[in-house]
């Protein structure tokens, strides 16, 4: 679901060079549509957590992929900036749905010790998704033009409802057995870890948006590179993205096997990739065309080394209780970055005509990181959550 996700909602940075010859579209307003996906995106998180905990996240996921599939296929009969928005806006309400119910199933289904394989395998699918997204894509606009990729994408994600309506009875018994005795929404926002967690995926955010939304045009008019090379060289970072999310989820889970610590495993991964994220940031902004290339290859596996700790760290801390809030929670503010970076993008690049210092910004943001996933995250294991005692005098319900 997760690899559909990101297949949807990559289509329009992969057509944004020629929707803008064909729509007329300027700079900045391909930045406010890019941004436009996730003003309801980020807001949704919260309750789509709330009702993927109450409703059962099973349900949820199949209403927001229809929604996002429906807002695919519409995309590609829009004429105009405004109809692009509105669908750009649906699209990011009924995408909002992935994260908080897939970590709320992981969290339910799977124990501590296998969450940085499992988080790995579902990174590799949504890391996937921009690499099978702008191949695929690529080609289809190349030869049938951008409103054909939006049609192919749309019709088959709806595809996945059949398959999904064969496994949902199982996933649905193992989330209502995990939503006992939950913890309070209060509970949680007490908690300095959600905060540390919001600020790291803040700070990864802002970079991955940034490359997600803007790499290939980065690629065409910064580097000068064809759609067919744009296409190809992207899918490549892309594939590099997914395959170290899987290895680095993989590894981590080796090392706990071996007796390593969750807290070291995760926190030792995060710390690597924000600091070689800032290098790579650097390096694409004022390296030589060679550096600058082989810095998009290294970033993109930093990236997808940091994927799986994502979740993984904040489904031990919250643990099968609260996963889904959690990271509704975590999500709707991790997500700023892709309203703020698309668009202050796309305004960079209209002001000064270059690349330069969308990079360098992007560098910037992503020292947070180092504060929110190491600094204010504590030891990782799950948090005990204490439910407030009754009332002095209070009879307390009888067990059974």
């Amino acid at each position: 679901m997760l690899f559909i996700n990101y297949v949807d909602r990559g289509a329009l940075p992969t057509a944004a060079h020629l929707m803008q010859g064909d729509l007329h579209l300027n700079y900045t307003q391909m930045g406010m549509l890019m941004s436009a996906f996730f003003w309801t995106y980020t807001f949704s998180q919260i309750p789509v957590g709330w009702l993927a905990e109450r409703y059962g996240a099973h349900r949820i996921l199949a209403a927001g992929l229809t929604l996002w599939a429906s807002a695919t296929i519409l995309v590609g009969f829009a004429h105009t900036f405004a109809m692009l928005l509105v669908l750009r806006l649906l699209l990011g309400l009924g995408e909002s749905a992935g994260f908080p119910c897939a970590a709320k199933i992981l969290a339910a289904i799977v124990p501590a010790k296998g969450l940085g394989t499992a988080n790995g395998i579902v990174a590799l699918g949504y890391l996937s998704g921009p690499v099978v997204g702008t191949i695929v894509g690529g080609l289809l606009m190349a030869h049938f033009g951008w409103r054909a990729a939006f049609w192919v994408f749309g019709a088959l994600s709806l595809l996945w409802l059949w398959p999904w309506s064969r496994v949902a009875g199982g996933v649905r018994a193992a989330v209502q057995a995990s939503a006992d005795d939950s913890p309070t929404l209060w509970m949680i926002l007490k908690q300095p870890s959600l905060w540390g967690t919001a600020l790291g995926l803040f700070s990864t955010n802002y970079t991955f948006y940034f490359m997600l939304s803007w790499l290939p045009s980065y690629l065409q008019t910064e580097r000068g590179f064809s759609l067919i090379t744009m296409t190809k060289l992207a899918t490549l970072a892309y594939a590099a993205n997914a395959v170290s999310a899987f290895a680095a989820g993989w590894g981590i889970d080796r090392f706990l096997a071996r007796g390593g610590s969750a807290n070291v495993g995760y926190k030792s991964v995060m710390a690597v990739a924000h600091v070689g994220s800032v290098a790579c940031m650097l390096a694409m902004a004022v390296g030589s065309p060679g550096l600058a290339l082989a810095s998009v290859f290294v970033y993109q596996a930093l990236c997808g080394a940091s994927s799986p700790g994502v979740y993984a760290m904040c489904q031990i801390l919250a643990g099968p209780r609260a996963s889904g809030r959690w990271v509704g929670i975590q999500n709707s503010l991790g997500n700023f970055p892709g309203i703020v970076a698309p668009w202050l993008t796309g305004y960079i690049i209209q002001s000064t005509g270059h690349f330069t210092n969308a990079f360098v910004v992007a560098a910037a943001v992503s020292m947070l990181g180092l504060i929110g996933w190491i600094w204010m995250v504590p030891t990782l294991k799950e948090l005990q959550w204490k439910h407030p005692a009754p009332p002095t005098g209070a009879v307390a319900p009888e067990s059974g």
